[in-house]
């Protein structure tokens, strides 16, 4: 089947990678650990499209990386760049003429130059000061031409220069958070319960000795299935769910003429606005409840929190 014959070619490259990875490659991650400014990355066509993706992985596990296209570079770009720069240009060929264009400059503003080819007689190697030669593999096209098991051979070298120097770093689940906010360890790791809880009008709430029918009324405004009872001085009192509702209609409690008071859940658990969202998830699974009442320090109700508002924020468990 050609597709497995495809898979087949493209395996063998990476197995000849992998066996030819030596001591250049932890010179390379020497000079990416020391580099005092950006790693830049540089490829023309399919190379680039390389390029851009190892810039990208490197920018996500701790390394200040960004690509830089060779002819953009050669009408300004160049200015992206700076002495404290790494730049690691990639050709297949190593005579990528719009590679080789830019040597000059970067020579001239002082970035250490780093080259990946497979031909280590090539301009480029000449004229890098490390070069990491990459085995001559077959493509997997049927004419051995398309840029197919080579890109796939230097895009796993890249992947392998990023998650090291990774690792070198101490880059750990905190910083991946930090640089994925919209992610869902992002999330889990930076979330909190004041970031999406309902507050101020959007935030179920009446005073103590309120009919049961104003807070059936707030709850049905609100939609949170929840109400919080709060005092005078909007110190929490109690809780009304619907579990409380379906109970006082099965007692026929007069729904217009009793007040609050005699349905709420008194001394209902509540949490603490500065409390991880994942925690309060967790918290809420492991109590078998539905929301919390966030209450401050002096037991003033600040907000409402449901599981489904953390479950909408991405976070599960």
């Amino acid at each position: 089947m050609e597709a497995r014959k495809v898979f087949d070619i493209e395996i063998n490259a990476l197995i000849k990678t992998k066996e030819k990875l030596d001591h250049t490659f932890s010179e390379v991650i020497y000079a990416i650990i020391q580099c005092k400014g950006k790693v830049v990355l540089c490829g023309m066509g399919k190379s680039g499209h390389i390029a851009k993706k190892i810039s990208a992985t490197m920018s996500s596990l701790g390394t200040s990386s960004f690509y830089l296209h060779p002819a953009e570079a050669m009408h300004g770009d160049l200015g992206m760049v700076t002495e404290s720069d790494l730049v690691i240009l990639i050709s297949n060929s190593g005579e990528s003429q719009e590679i080789l264009n830019l040597i000059p400059s970067l020579k001239a503003i002082g970035a250490k130059i780093v080259a990946i080819t497979s031909n280590e007689n090539s301009t480029l190697a000449r004229e890098s000061e490390l070069v990491q030669v990459m085995p001559n593999v077959q493509e997997a096209c049927n004419l051995n031409l398309a840029p197919t098991s080579s890109t796939t051979a230097v895009l796993a070298y890249g992947d392998a220069l990023a998650v090291v120097a990774s690792e070198e770093y101490g880059f750990c689940e905190d910083n991946f958070a930090l640089f994925h906010p919209a992610g869902s360890l992002g999330k889990r790791v930076l979330l909190r319960v004041c970031d999406i809880m309902a507050t101020g009008e959007d935030m179920p709430i009446v005073r103590e000795k309120a009919l049961i029918s104003e807070a059936i009324m707030e709850m049905s405004r609100k939609q949170l299935g929840v109400v919080a009872i709060v005092d005078q001085n909007d110190k929490l009192s109690g809780l009304l769910t619907d579990g409380d509702l379906r109970r006082a209609i099965e007692k026929r409690v007069d729904m217009y003429s009793d007040i609050i008071d005699t349905i709420m859940t008194p001394s209902p658990r509540t949490i603490k606005k500065d409390i991880l969202a994942v925690q309060a998830l967790h918290n809420l699974r492991e109590g078998s409840i539905n929301n919390y009442p966030v209450v401050d320090d002096d037991g003033r109700v600040v907000g409402v929190l449901t599981w489904q508002m953390i479950v909408k924020a991405g976070i599960v468990i």
